[in-house]
């Protein structure tokens, strides 16, 4: 890393804080992926079965395919894994040791294996989108596999709350009467994992109808933080949502709240912020002017003389410590962006009002991926993050360690192109089982949904 990275680094808090990166990496994947020093876990092994490689020491188990017959009996598994989170399932109160995986199914009208309509968890019965459940055993073995909304579109990723829910967001603008809907979509639901029917298929307006992707809740304050993943100019914009029941609880937001924008005084684009460790205090958060959008998407809408930050492609976002981390996957000045980069990722510190980016990938960065595109991201048992990379050529779970040091977890083998030309579905909803010695992520095609054990180690 150059002293100049190093001395803004330093003058920001970022080395040494919660997670600070640093370091470099030229190349990470020609044919072989190596760790940096005493990260990671080695190379990546070829799997002979020609779906999943891991490092030497790490297995794999397929716990769901597409096409495959639901256990429940109500259809077929539905295709497009997208997000994803994994909870204690519990008796008497205390935890069982089961795990209900929640997994989201981002299929748009156009689906050809959409998620099977079921009474009392269906919200437009023209949708195709929605949630399944995957109940494991303390063995990791299926038990059980079920709806557990539908109806709904494009449900991209989401989030846990700290209740014990799923919060699915539909990537999706639609109004009712548009590509076949019967309902405006745009919005976020609540899953119970283990009994969906305790939540339904009710959309939670006050959160905003607009293109969602994920969610992350302060677990203090109750505050929801939401990315929104527009495909056009002005891009997308990072929201906040303050509840009127801050306590939490199952179903708690249905009770509404007051919906706003993050706006970075003097940045109308996170693009053109480059440098790691760049920080920003007095972070603004402006009330949205309408959150059903009934005649503007809220992108467009007018927040007064100060204008609002946007940035393409937000898209995971996780709460780890005391702060929220989300994810610009890239910008392109082709398309819209006032800058260009390969990948953001930026942390939001709720009580200093700070903003800071803590990685830029790409080449000439601190931390350097062959390609392109982090999406969905997870903070490791183990430290460090995880990061699903969605870009072209093979695709990646990738590690990047407290030192910001990367390394391959795992790459796809699935090819959904041909022998001549390949391509490689993307990974999706990384998370980890309640006990941390399970690694759970989705190829989104074919639709897979694996679970990673091995020796895990800090």
């Amino acid at each position: 890393m150059s002293a100049t990275r190093r001395q803004v680094l330093a003058r920001t808090g970022a080395l040494g804080a919660g997670i600070a990166f640093s370091g470099a990496l030229s190349e990470l994947f020609a044919g072989t992926a190596t760790a940096l020093g005493h990260s990671g876990y080695g190379p990546l092994v070829p799997d002979p079965k020609g779906l999943l490689d891991l490092p030497e020491g790490f297995r794999y188990r397929v716990l769901s395919r597409e096409g495959d017959e639901l256990r429940s009996g109500e259809g077929k598994v539905p295709g497009n894994h997208d997000g994803m989170a994994a909870f204690a399932g519990r008796s008497a109160g205390r935890h069982s040791g089961r795990v209900h995986l929640v997994r989201n199914h981002e299929n748009r009208n156009t689906a050809t294996l959409a998620v099977p309509t079921v009474k009392g968890l269906t919200y437009d019965p023209m949708g195709k989108g929605g949630c399944t459940t995957l109940t494991l055993d303390e063995h990791g073995k299926v038990l059980g596999e079920r709806v557990a909304i539908a109806g709904t579109a494009v449900n991209c990723a989401g989030g846990p709350t700290p209740w014990g829910t799923w919060l699915t967001c539909e990537e999706n603008e639609d109004k009712a009467g548009t590509n076949g809907y019967t309902k405006d979509h745009g919005f976020i639901f609540e899953v119970d994992p283990a009994d969906p029917y305790r939540t339904g298929a009710v959309p939670l307006t006050a959160m905003g109808r607009f293109q969602h992707e994920a969610i992350a809740v302060d677990p203090k304050r109750g505050i929801v933080y939401e990315t929104e993943d527009a495909f056009e100019k002005p891009f997308g914009l990072f929201y906040r949502f303050l509840p009127n029941k801050p306590e939490g609880g199952r179903s708690s937001l249905r009770a509404g709240g007051r919906l706003q924008a993050m706006r970075v005084p003097g940045v109308p684009d996170l693009s053109t912020i480059q440098e790691t460790g760049a920080t920003f205090d007095g972070i603004e958060w402006a009330d949205v002017p309408d959150p059903l959008a009934a005649q503007t998407p809220i992108r467009l809408q007018d927040f007064g003389p100060k204008g609002i930050t946007h940035a393409q492609k937000l898209e995971g976002c996780y709460w780890g410590g005391r702060s929220v981390y989300f994810v610009s996957s890239f910008a392109h000045s082709a398309e819209g962006s006032a800058a260009d980069h390969y990948g953001q990722i930026w942390r939001y510190d709720p009580a200093a009002r700070r903003l800071t980016l803590v990685i830029v990938f790409g080449p000439d960065t601190d931390v350097q991926l062959p390609g392109e595109s982090p999406d969905n991201i997870a903070l490791a048992p183990t430290g460090g993050l995880m990061v699903c990379e969605d870009g072209e050529g093979a695709q990646h779970v990738y590690g990047v360690t407290r030192r910001g040091e990367v390394y391959a977890m795992a790459r796809n083998r699935q090819n959904i192109g041909t022998p001549e030309q390949p391509e490689w579905g993307e990974f999706a909803g990384v998370t980890f089982s309640p006990d941390g010695k399970t690694m759970y992520v989705n190829c989104y095609r074919p639709g897979t949904t694996f679970a990673v054990t091995g020796p895990w180690r800090r």
